[in-house]
């Protein structure tokens, strides 16, 4: 009876335990629960929470009041919040503001305009000046403007001379003054930071000047750097009278960028690289010395330029032994270096329509037509002789660009 009595106790006992043990992990349930209730209330307060503005702090009037540039509006007098340092308040600072009350309820880090921040370049292109042909002298004078005052400043400060700030490229279109660029950041070991200059033309007044005073501090932070503005035509015309409110924008950003270039703040180890093929349109203010010290023109290539950038596309093709560089060369006259590279590739199409491996000079003489077709004319030759400069025999076309 007394076992039994004992068993019945030690049931009741482990029974308690269990209930105990059950409670703890109720309580832990609740207490999980708990927090994810509250968190789910903060989301929903977030959620139904009018959104905060941001704005730019003009000037601080006195301890409880500053003027600030809204996004959304007008200039706002209004108030500071008292956890604000003010210490921290300078001009120019980017601030929270309340949509209630427009209070300065917080600072913003600095930063710079995400479509600025996007400029850097960070992986440097694989273009070499090697890759360049027909351009010795464009070359000679870009590394003399970029690069030697960038790796050898010292020699400036010997001399006494101030270094150049930068250069302005202008010829027809497809001639290498983007590939000159490329080349430039290549070589250098600079920051490299490029934009076209159509991304300065902004909708709304003063986000373009904005955004070229955020450019240049950030080129300032990251000197050495070199900035390349691509088709600078776009904001940098010849300013007029009379116009639209749209061409009244452009006109103060290219304004911003006249100050950038030879302003108070001086551009130290930061080198400008424009590019254009319409400088006839270019706002005379920003041609003149001290603002682009070099203005180097980029020509249609000539015979011997016309050779080396044939070289060059055609370095890692499989050629026959009938062609003939040079002739080809002579047979392209007023073509681009963008023209031949387009006929390189146009003639290995042709041999893989002939299920060739190797490009024959034909396929050249092919490819020429078809891309040079408004600039090439088909002669006749009636000689009767072999002609070795082309090798073309008699009653066989010649082809000669006009």
């Amino acid at each position: 009876m007394s076992e039994s009595r004992e068993r019945r106790f030690q049931e009741v006992l482990d029974y308690v335990k269990y209930l105990e043990q059950r409670i703890q992990e109720m309580e832990a349930e609740i207490s999980l629960l708990r927090r994810e209730i509250k968190y789910y209330k903060q989301e929903i307060d977030k959620l139904l929470a009018p959104p905060l503005i941001e704005g730019i702090l003009l000037e601080v009037l006195d301890n409880n009041r500053a003027v600030v540039k809204s996004t959304t509006g007008p200039n706002l007098i209004v108030g500071i919040s008292g956890n604000i340092d003010r210490s921290k308040l300078l001009p120019g600072t980017y601030v929270v503001l309340n949509q209630r009350g427009s209070a300065i309820v917080d600072i913003l880090p600095k930063r710079e305009d995400p479509v600025v921040r996007a400029m850097e370049v960070i992986e440097r292109p694989n273009t070499r000046y090697s890759d360049i042909g027909g351009l010795s002298e464009q070359v000679r004078e870009l590394r003399e403007v970029i690069e030697l005052p960038l790796k050898y400043p010292h020699l400036f400060r010997e001399l006494g001379i101030e270094p150049p700030k930068g250069v302005l490229l202008y010829g027809p279109p497809g001639c290498g003054k983007t590939l000159l660029a490329k080349a430039v950041a290549g070589e250098s070991e600079a920051t490299f930071i490029r934009l076209v200059a159509s991304e300065l033309a902004q909708k709304f007044v003063g986000e373009g000047a904005r955004m070229v005073r955020e450019l240049f501090a950030l080129a300032r932070r990251k000197a050495p750097s070199i900035v390349l503005i691509d088709e600078i035509d776009a904001i940098a015309a010849k300013r007029l009278d009379i116009g639209t409110s749209g061409e009244r924008e452009i006109h103060r950003t290219l304004t911003q960028l006249l100050a950038e270039l030879d302003g108070f703040d001086p551009l130290d180890n930061v080198k400008i690289i424009a590019t254009t093929n319409r400088i006839d349109v270019l706002d005379p203010a920003i041609l003149r010395p001290g603002r682009f010290d070099r203005i180097i023109e980029i020509p249609l290539p000539d015979a011997n330029g016309r050779f080396e950038i044939f070289k060059i596309h055609t370095r890692k093709m499989k050629l026959s032994d009938d062609v003939d560089l040079r002739f080809l060369a002579m047979m392209t006259e007023g073509a681009s270096g963008a023209d031949i590279k387009a006929i390189c590739t146009e003639a290995g199409f042709s041999a893989i329509r002939s299920n060739r491996t190797y490009v024959t000079q034909e396929d050249f003489i092919k490819a020429i037509n078809k891309v040079l077709k408004n600039r090439v004319k088909q002669y006749s030759n009636t000689s009767n002789t072999y002609d070795y400069a082309t090798g073309l025999k008699d009653n066989e076309h010649r082809y000669l660009v006009i």
